[in-house]
């Protein structure tokens, strides 16, 4: 078979309580770059598990992306979306809410579903054009599964716009390694909020560290092996 993978694990820490949860991750990458992330996402704290199948094209624009979400180990909901050149789909199931069908009309393809694995926070910043002078740049669409920092709702889509600053190229040291990494500011369409402080490398985008203010959190790259 053609298609390449890697995977690793991602560790939450959170300030003065040390590591509180920790993402696990695969991803194909077919030979024309369309790609396929499979997390496992534990946050402690919130006693929150977190399952996410999701999908890109070359551009690491969303296809497809499936959501399960459980809280202190009772079911919360489930939700599949589909993403095409002018819309949002979504049929989920929620405990608090039942079943819910979506159609969401757009003017632009969704680039960014910010499904709420730190992996995909990564593959957001593939978004930024580096053919372009301007070092901030705004995206459209940005679209979510729940509007809350930690994802706990949902899933049910929502939509908006996010802000890229680079910032320069940085070399990062993490548990997995040493990394010469690209860091970007990324801010949400809400106003006031602190940004996503990210490292990335490589074309995959892979995130080595992330800090965001909001939550007092830093998430760091533990274990990376490809095959």
């Amino acid at each position: 078979m053609k298609h390449r993978r890697y995977q690793g694990r991602i560790d939450y820490f959170t300030d003065g309580k040390g590591n509180q949860g920790r993402e696990w991750f695969s991803v194909t990458v077919q030979p024309d770059g369309s790609r396929t992330m499979r997390c496992v996402c534990e946050m402690d704290e919130q006693e929150l598990l977190r399952d996410v199948t999701l999908s890109v094209n070359p551009k690491f624009e969303p296809l497809d992306c499936f959501i399960r979400l459980t809280k202190k180990q009772e079911f919360v909901g489930s939700g599949w979306f589909r993403f095409t050149d002018r819309t949002i789909e979504c049929e989920t199931f929620m405990a608090d809410a039942g079943r819910i069908s979506q159609i969401i009309e757009l003017e632009t393809r969704v680039r960014i579903f910010a499904c709420h694995p730190l992996m995909a926070d990564g593959w957001q910043t593939s978004q930024f054009d580096h053919t372009r002078p301007e070092r901030k740049q705004t995206v459209r669409t940005w679209a979510h599964p729940s509007p809350l920092p930690d994802g706990s709702t949902g899933p049910l889509a929502g939509v908006g716009f996010k802000t890229m600053e680079y910032i320069g190229e940085e070399e990062v040291i993490v548990p997995a390694g040493t990394f010469k990494c690209r860091r970007y500011d990324l801010t949400a369409s809400k106003p006031g909020a602190p940004p996503l402080i990210t490292w990335v490398t490589g074309n995959d985008h892979q995130i080595v560290k992330l800090r965001w203010d909001l939550v007092n959190h830093d998430y760091t790259l533990t274990e990376f092996s490809a095959d």
